[in-house]
C-alpha cells in the first residue's frame, strides 16, 4: 500500500502482549517510519519523553499502569501533549471509546484490527499532525515578521517628546496586535509653535501598519513649515489618495503657540480633541468641524479650523477612537463621556499620572475584554 509519510517520522507502538507487538510491527514495517517499542505504561512514558514520537499506538489493557493513565500522564506533560494517541484495545463498548477520546486521544481501533485500516488511520493521523506542525512553524515565522514590523513601526515614532516651556507632554501608544495603524508625531515650528499629529489608519495589523508609515514620510516630507492645519491636512490627502485605496486615515493636526497659549485643529473624520478647563473643572470636547477621512477623495471645500485659548491648570487630549471603544464583558463602550470625566478627574498636574489615571479607568471598565483596537494618546498641560 503506498504510504505518505515524510522521512523521520516514528511511531511508538505499547503493549503488554509480544504477539500483538510483532503483528503490529510487521503491519507498520512499510509506512516508512520508525518503530519504537515499549512493552508497558512506564516504558511508553519514558520513550515518549525522550523520543517525541510523531503517533503512538496505546493499548488499554496492561498491567501496572493501563493505557487511559499513560494517555492522561502524556497529555498533562507540554512536551508530550501534542503527540497524537490511538488507542488499541478489545474493549468495544462505546463508554470505553468516550472515555478514551476524552482523555486526548485521536481515534480508537478495536481488536481484532485489520492490517488496512491501521494502515488507513496511521497515514491519516501522520498527515494531520505533520500538517499541525507545519501550521505552528508558519505561525512561529509570522510572529517572528509582526515583530519586525512593530519594531519597524515603533522606530517610526517620536524618540522623545520635545520640552515645550509652560506646556509639559506626555504620551500612549499600543496596539492591539504586534503592529497597528495609530500614529502621532510632535514637531516644532518657528516663533515657539509646535505641531501635533494623531492619526488612525483604518483596521490594525499590517497593512494599518504600511499606510500608518505612509502617513508618517508624507508628514515628515511636508514641503512648508507645517504651521497651517488645513494646508497639512489637504496635502496629506492629497497623497494619501494615490495610495490608500480602498482604505482611508483619520487624522487630527493641531497647532500649539506656546506664547499665547492657544491651540488651533483641523480635524479629517477623527474624533474631537478634549480641553479641561481647570479654572470652571469642566472638561468638553472642542468644538471643531471636520471634513471626511483621508485617502478617500481629494477635498474640495476648505477644512475649518477651531481656535482655543488655554489657561494655566488646562488640559489638551488628543486621541484615537480605540480608547472611547474599548468594551467590556457586556457589550458597552467606553464612549466620550467617560473619557470627558476621567479627564477632569483631579490626580495632579503631572502629563503621565493623569494619562494613567485614564488608562487604569478604561482597563476598569474594560475588566477581561480585551482591546480590539489600537490607541494612541497625547495630553498636554499648560503650566
Amino acid at each position: 500500500m503506498a504510504t505518505n509519510t515524510a522521512d523521520g517520522e516514528s511511531i511508538l507502538l505499547v503493549d503488554d502482549n509480544p504477539t500483538n507487538l510483532q503483528v503490529l510491527y510487521q503491519c507498520l514495517e512499510g509506512v516508512g517510519c520508525k518503530l519504537l517499542i515499549a512493552k508497558n505504561g512506564e516504558m511508553a512514558i519514558s520513550i515518549a519523553a525522550k523520543a517525541l514520537p510523531d503517533l503512538i499506538l496505546l493499548d488499554i489493557m496492561m498491567p501496572g499502569i493501563d493505557g487511559y493513565e499513560v494517555c492522561r500522564r502524556l497529555k498533562s506533560d507540554p512536551k508530550t501533549a501534542d503527540i497524537p494517541v490511538i488507542f488499541l484495545s478489545a474493549l468495544g463498548e462505546t463508554g470505553d471509546k468516550v472515555k478514551g477520546l476524552q482523555l486526548g486521544a485521536v481515534d480508537y481501533i478495536t481488536k481484532p484490527f485489520q492490517p488496512d485500516e491501521v494502515i488507513a488511520r496511521v497515514n491519516t493521523h501522520l498527515t494531520i499532525h505533520r500538517l499541525k506542525q507545519e501550521i505552528e512553524q508558519r505561525k512561529d515565522e509570522l510572529e517572528h515578521e509582526l515583530e519586525v514590523v512593530s519594531a519597524v513601526q515603533r522606530r517610526l515614532l517620536p524618540k522623545q517628546l520635545p520640552v515645550i516651556g509652560g506646556f509639559q507632554l506626555a504620551v500612549r501608544y499600543e496596539t492591539s496586535r504586534y503592529a497597528g495603524g495609530d500614529y502621532y508625531d510632535l514637531i516644532g515650528l518657528a516663533d515657539n509653535c509646535w505641531g501635533f499629529l494623531m492619526a488612525d489608519a483604518e483596521g490594525h495589523s499590517t497593512p494599518a501598519a504600511v499606510l500608518m508609515a505612509m502617513t508618517c514620510a508624507l508628514f515628515r516630507a511636508y514641503p512648508k513649515a507645517a504651521s497651517d492645519p488645513a494646508q497639512v491636512l489637504h496635502y496629506l490627502n492629497e497623497h494619501l489618495c494615490k495610495v490608500a485605496d480602498p482604505s482611508f486615515i483619520t487624522a487630527l493636526y493641531a497647532v500649539y503657540d506656546a506664547g499665547r497659549q492657544t491651540v488651533k485643529v483641523a480635524r479629517a473624520g477623527h474624533p474631537l480633541p478634549m480641553i479641561y478647563h481647570a479654572a470652571e473643572k469642566k472638561a468638553e470636547e472642542l468644538a471643531c468641524p471636520g471634513v471626511f477621512p483621508m485617502g478617500i477623495e481629494p477635498y474640495e471645500d476648505p477644512i475649518p479650523v477651531a481656535e482655543a485659548q488655554l489657561q494655566p491648570g488646562d488640559r489638551l487630549l488628543l486621541y484615537t477612537d480605540g480608547l472611547t471603544e474599548r468594551f467590556n464583558e457586556p457589550g458597552e463602550a467606553y464612549g466620550e463621556q467617560r473619557l470627558l470625566q476621567q479627564l477632569g478627574t483631579d490626580v495632579g498636574d503631572d502629563p503621565q499620572e493623569v494619562l494613567a489615571a485614564i488608562i487604569d479607568d478604561v482597563q476598569r471598565f474594560a475588566g477581561a475584554h480585551p482591546a480590539d483596537d489600537d490607541q494612541a494618546l497625547l495630553l498636554g498641560i499648560v503650566s
